[in-house]
């Protein structure tokens, strides 16, 4: 995969080249430090993703986009996460808050990998990065990327859309083919399974306590006994949720050392 820094400042395109430096099947084919030149490299270079700094003087990254007719996959690089909304609306594979955090930028190289094969049929292997702690990943990787607890993630309700760090979600609940999300005082209704969002959600922050129902573990400031040796959760928000036995099980050895 051929990719394309695009941002103002030299250090970040520097320090973002070097951690890039772990991934031997992305070739970083240039860089420029404005929109205009951006543009330049793009139809010169023809790269498939680009590493687009959002604020720039004169023009934005998404001037940039919007002068394009033909879209790379993109991952928006950025100090400013209210340019967000912008950003997905331009189809964006990631976006990435500075200082760029690494494991952060694993999950979004690994995005863009999972894109580009959608449309080639290629394997993805290649794309992990070369160190000695390779053996550690999983041979069984799940075909659905997990989400980093300290990432955010889009959700659109009707007209409305949401951009959220996952760590803020409490609890989701199925609503038949699709998933009611709580977060305070909001509950966008997103079509999504549980099966889904189970394999999505980081499994050290996030529990299925039943059928029916997610929880966030930190958001859980009550167990008790109940019926038939299952156990009742009690929520921040006063919400409750009853596990089964099995279930109760799984969540002791889950939360026990």
């Amino acid at each position: 995969m051929k990719a394309l820094i695009i941002d103002d400042e030299p250090l970040l395109r520097a320090e973002l080249r070097r951690m890039l430096g772990a991934y031997p099947a992305l070739e970083i084919v240039g860089e420029a430090a404005d929109a205009e030149s951006g543009l330049e490299c793009i139809h010169r270079l023809r790269p498939d993703l680009l590493f687009l700094d959002v604020q720039m003087p004169e023009k934005s990254g998404l001037d940039l986009l919007a002068a394009l007719e033909t879209l790379p996959l993109v991952i928006f690089v950025t100090a400013h996460d209210r340019h967000a909304m912008r950003a997905f609306d331009f189809g964006a594979t990631d976006y990435l808050l500075k200082p760029v955090n690494e494991a952060r930028l694993r999950v979004a190289v690994m995005r863009a990998f999972a894109a580009l094969d959608t449309g080639s049929g290629h394997s993805s292997d290649a794309a992990e990065p070369h160190s000695e702690e390779d053996g550690t990943i999983a041979a069984d990787r799940a075909s659905v990327e997990p989400l980093a607890e300290d990432q955010c993630v889009l959700l659109r309700d009707g007209d409305q859309t949401y951009f959220v760090p996952v760590k803020t979600i409490q609890s989701i609940e199925a609503c038949g083919s699709y998933a009611r999300v709580h977060l305070g005082d909001r509950r966008p209704l997103i079509p999504r399974s549980l099966n889904f969002l189970e394999q999505r959600l980081p499994a050290q922050l996030f529990f299925r306590v039943s059928r029916n129902a997610i929880v966030n573990i930190r958001e859980v400031t009550k167990i008790e006994p109940w019926f038939s040796g299952g156990l009742r959760a009690t929520l921040r928000n006063g919400s409750t949720f009853d596990l089964s036995r099995r279930q109760a099980k799984l969540f002791r050895d889950s939360m026990t050392l």
